[in-house]
């Protein structure tokens, strides 16, 4: 079965950024606001832990998401049909 690449990306692309956001706003509830530096502040541009901060988490994390869904999808549909052939060609050996 092949992935609808678009779709995949789509999918995980919200995910992620939900993620992101939900996260972030865990953290404003527990620990409260702050514009300190975090790992995800050093990987997404403007990402911190306030609530403008989880905007731009979300919006980082919706980029990220798609691009690596849509590159995750592209390699499994082209390593797809190389693992049927070799799963049709070792079943039509074992009928002969």
């Amino acid at each position: 079965m092949k992935l609808n690449v678009k779709s995949f990306a789509l999918t995980v692309g919200i995910i992620w950024g939900l993620c992101i956001f939900l996260g972030t706003w865990w953290i404003i509830v527990w620990d409260g606001s702050s514009a300190d530096m975090t790992w995800l502040g050093q990987m997404y541009r403007g990402y911190t832990v306030t609530p403008l901060g989880c905007l731009i988490g979300l919006v980082w994390g919706f980029v990220d998401g798609f691009i690596v869904g849509m590159v995750f999808a592209w390699l499994y549909n082209l390593i797809l049909p190389k693992e049927k052939k070799k799963k049709t060609t070792s079943k039509s050996k074992k009928k002969k």
